[in-house]
């Protein structure tokens, strides 16, 4: 749900299924920093957040930023300053909570003010390292975290883990430790911005995008309790909130026009079982739910060196060519670690936000189906918050409605957060 093809906090994106993702390589890097300490033997508590290194990635000025988010279809109404985006390595965990690093995109406004609100962005998802926003590769990734910064917040953006130039595989749409790798890039952030003269106060706004939408109110759960960062807003958009209740059935669906590309179900398909299987244990060989021939081929599919369009290209069309009727009847009727993963992917029950929310959530989504912003409405409801819900609109991005709300949802919650301050 994100520029790949979008539902699980997604990001794949109905544009790589209608012309191919074109994923350029990052700029030459300008400027690095490191800071000069061994890992070796840090224990996880005082490693979390450390800072490690940076690189000056691109600088814009005002005008040169409306025509960079313009060139993509981003709205430019809220840039007000210039802006400079850096990639900060820092220190996390990773999901059996060992030390590990992550990459993000840190991104601030050529305001002259020493002291700047931040805004943490998710973004939704991909499939190679390059698509993450700290390597820049193209407008989507970075343009909203740049048009936070060019508003005046500073602007962070995590990788997750296993993207941009982290080590490993992604654990894709594992909301605890895309989580711990938010968090801890704004710590590192806290640490990195004094470098160029700035500080980072309290509040923190979340914001994100499909995958990232969910990431978002992770880091929000945890935000509203943090000792030293204030949690200000939470506004995610389009999110796969509820993927027991919602977004699986939508998958596996044989209803007529599907609600579901059947290509973006398959590979959300792919990449949510193999990816779990990682960090859980779901089976002991890809044969036992994946068909031949893809069975050898689909866990190397996602380990995040392989270009999308190849990923693409090499899985089938439809779940019934894909999944063996033991994979099928896992997505239809999840058991055992299968279900208590998903259990651990739940982020709108078990809490109650105290701070300003909005929902933002586009009609016939057909990646991140509209019914996981719907539950979620109803979950926060229930806990006693009746949170305000936003229809982005009619947008489309390449076709796609998904990707759409991600360019109208980014626009209005940068609104928003500018009158929140």
């Amino acid at each position: 749900m994100n520029r790949f093809l979008g539902p699980v906090a997604v990001g794949v994106a109905a544009s790589v299924i209608a012309a191919g993702l074109t994923v350029s390589a990052a700029p030459v890097l300008a400027t690095s920093t490191h800071d000069g300490k061994s890992p070796t033997h840090a224990h996880p508590a005082s490693w979390r957040g450390q800072f490690v290194s940076s690189v000056h990635l691109r600088g814009f000025s005002a005008g040169q930023l409306r025509e960079w988010l313009a060139g993509d279809g981003f709205n430019t109404g809220t840039v007000r300053y210039g802006v400079d985006a850096y990639r900060v390595v820092y220190r996390t965990v990773d999901v059996r909570n060992r030390p590990t690093t992550a990459s993000g995109l840190v991104v601030l406004p050529r305001n002259g003010e020493r002291r700047l609100a931040t805004v943490s962005y998710g973004h939704g998802t991909n499939i190679n390292k390059a698509e993450a926003p700290s390597m820049l590769g193209n407008v989507w990734t970075g343009a909203p975290a740049a048009t936070f910064a060019a508003g005046g917040f500073a602007a962070v953006a995590p990788d997750y883990l296993g993207m941009g130039v982290g080590p490993g595989a992604p654990p894709w749409k594992h909301v605890p430790s895309e989580t711990t790798a938010s968090l801890d890039l704004l710590r590192a952030a806290r640490r990195f911005v004094p470098r160029h003269g700035r500080t980072l106060e309290r509040d923190v706004m979340v914001t994100g995008f499909s995958q990232g939408a969910s990431a978002a109110l992770g880091l929000a759960r945890v935000l509203q309790d943090d000792r030293w960062f204030r949690l200000r807003a939470i506004a995610p958009i389009s999110g796969a909130y509820d993927f027991r209740g919602a977004e699986l059935p939508a998958l596996v669906s044989e209803e007529e026009p599907p609600q579901i590309n059947p290509k973006a179900a398959v590979v959300y398909s792919s990449y949510l079982l193999t990816s779990w299987n990682r960090i859980h244990g779901l089976y002991d060989d890809p044969s036992e739910i994946f068909e031949a021939p893809y069975d050898t081929r689909v866990e190397g599919f996602f380990d995040g060196t392989t270009p999308a369009q190849d990923v693409v290209g090499g899985l089938p069309g439809t779940l019934d060519e894909l999944l063996t009727e033991d994979g099928l009847a896992m997505l239809r009727h999840p058991r055992g670690r299968f279900a208590e993963a998903l259990r651990q992917d739940e982020v709108c029950t078990g809490w109650v936000p105290h701070v300003p929310i909005r929902l933002y959530k586009i009609s016939r989504d057909e990646e991140a189906v509209t019914a996981n912003t719907d539950h979620c409405h109803a979950a926060f409801a229930a806990s006693g918050r009746d949170v305000p819900v936003v229809d982005v609109g009619e947008v489309t991005y390449e076709g796609s409605r998904h990707l759409g709300s991600n360019l109208a949802g980014t626009a209005l919650v940068a609104r928003w957060f500018a009158g929140l301050r």
